[in-house]
């Protein structure tokens, strides 16, 4: 039996002693996992880039929300029928509001719907080819990025219980075991089951409560059965489900009053607060579960989420560990207050298991060339791709120089010159990010505007932008991908860059030169 005043207070409690690690892993979760769209709802709307009229309707396209979507497929699908004639009622406003909240546009599932509109009003031709793929991708971002991503939080979550040093990077520890396949095929079947379900209204709602628990399953035990994991989610909601919706209720007030914030309470505090008491939740069911011994119970066999081995078992589990079970009893040490992971279930193939990357790692002069180079071609295919699939074209895009975008180069020196000296602070080197990126796209905005009379971009249609420069959706994308330049892509790009003999890394960094400097001049004449 348990209560949620006491579930709660166990997550404050929780929340008082890690809050950056919690707010930080729900931020991640929300900006690329889609998994809190409410939160991500008042970061952007829609830009307008002076660029010719789009010829097409992109899988993302910012213009067209997605309670649009919803009512111009049921017009044309139910033409003449009471259900199209509800959207276009006064009644449909409310629907609208909730559907623009509760859903990100960037979903597979809207994706799709915005193909399916587009097939009733465009010939086929490479637009549609460009929309097909864009759809794909979505799709398969969907599977094996943002299901992998819900897992990994819940991963945190449940760790963080006992373990108050859990890292950020634990959303990612599906990646780093190399087991992606099967819990992404889980999800995928759990995703599919429920929108059948949905479809019976009622069902719909049951099953969501019922299929509640499956992303903790994966994360207490990533290789458990497809039918064993519905089956021990199923048994862990029994007589639960109706207690679990009133938890969920029992949040309605913090989420009405982030609404008045712009969703800035929900970062600081709902998020991490609803999502720290629903892994509370968890474990206590599935201790109840296993102490009774139920149908199934030893899948469930992660006991170290709750039992926090002592200096002494360890050392003795060390020495009674078998080697050729997994790569971490090689490289692995007792981390104060962390999860032990080499006695985890699931053990990482050897090839996967690397030394830490250096961060705070000092970078020479040639190094710097070299990731000025890597980060502004980077950037732009990041520009490119983005632009494509939200606008069905790159006619918009602010590129001076192709392939590069040197105001991303620029960036990532910048916070490698600066952000490594506060690298054991993420935290801070994410809002280090955010400022230097801000003050640089705008300074550019800028100076671009002052000497050729035309402004690069426009973000007047975001939701928390300056003068139409920069926004806050696109400061906080540059600023988390600042972050994996900082703390991952730059120290290995450099490890390799490194092993080149010095005659090569000279001729590397000036032909990449040249060609940044040829294209210059070329377009400058032109």
């Amino acid at each position: 039996m348990w209560k949620r005043k006491v579930l709660k207070k166990k997550t404050r409690m929780r929340m008082k002693q890690t809050y950056w690690r919690m707010i930080s892993v729900c931020f991640l979760a929300a900006m690329l996992a889609g998994l809190y769209p409410v939160s991500a709802t008042f970061l952007g709307s829609q830009a307008s880039l002076p660029s010719p009229e789009r010829n097409m309707t992109a899988p993302f396209a910012a213009e067209i929300t997605n309670s649009e979507v919803i009512s111009d497929l049921a017009r044309r699908l139910f033409k003449g029928t009471f259900i199209s004639d509800f959207f276009r009622s006064p009644f449909s406003t409310a629907a609208d509001i909730a559907i623009e909240l509760g859903t990100t546009s960037s979903s597979a599932f809207f994706s799709f719907l915005r193909a399916v509109n587009n097939f009733f009003v465009e010939n086929w031709d490479i637009s549609t080819l460009i929309l097909i793929i864009g759809v794909v991708l979505s799709i398969l971002y969907q599977i094996f990025i943002s299901n992998l991503l819900n897992i990994g939080e819940k991963r945190f979550f449940l760790e963080n219980h006992s373990y108050c040093q859990t890292p950020v990077s634990k959303i990612f520890f599906l990646y780093k075991l190399r087991v992606i396949t099967h819990p992404a095929w889980i999800m995928f079947c759990r995703a599919l089951f429920q929108f059948f379900w949905s479809l019976t209204i009622v069902g719909g709602v049951i099953k969501y409560y019922e299929y509640r628990m499956i992303p903790y399953i994966l994360a207490e035990n990533p290789k458990i059965s497809r039918k064993d994991a519905f089956f021990l989610s199923k048994q862990l909601m029994k007589h639960n489900k109706y207690k679990l919706f009133l938890l969920h209720l029992s949040f309605i007030g913090w989420k009405i009053l982030s609404l008045f914030t712009f969703g800035i309470l929900d970062f600081l505090f709902v998020n991490p607060y609803l999502t720290g008491t629903e892994a509370e939740l968890y474990l206590n069911l599935r201790r109840n579960y296993v102490l009774s011994r139920s149908a199934r119970y030893e899948q469930l066999n992660d006991s170290y989420l709750e039992h926090v081995p002592s200096e002494d078992e360890l050392l003795i589990s060390k020495a009674l560990y078998d080697d050729s079970r997994g790569p971490y009893t090689q490289i692995s040490y007792f981390a104060p207050e962390q999860y032990p992971v080499f006695l985890f279930s699931v053990q990482p193939p050897f090839k996967a298991v690397r030394s830490p990357v250096k961060s705070d790692r000092t970078y020479a002069f040639l190094s710097c060339v070299f990731l000025f180079h890597v980060f502004s071609i980077l950037g732009w295919v990041c520009e490119m791709s983005v632009q494509l699939l939200v606008n069905g074209t790159t006619d918009g895009l602010f590129s001076p120089f192709s392939p590069w975008m040197p105001i991303y180069g620029i960036f990532g020196i910048l916070i490698l010159l600066v952000c490594r000296h506060f690298i054991h602070k993420p935290v801070l080197v994410f809002l280090l990010n955010f400022v230097f990126y801000s003050v640089l796209e705008f300074a550019v905005s800028w100076i671009t505007e002052f000497f050729t009379g035309t402004q690069p971009w426009d973000y007047s249609g975001y939701s928390l932008n300056i003068d139409g420069r920069i926004y806050a959706g696109g400061s906080i994308a540059a600023a988390l991908l600042g972050c994996a330049f900082l703390y991952y892509l730059a120290p290995r790009i450099t490890d390799r860059f490194m092993k080149l003999r010095k005659f090569s890394r000279t001729a590397i960094c000036a032909g990449l030169t040249i060609l940044l400097l040829a294209d210059i001049i070329f377009r400058i004449h032109r």
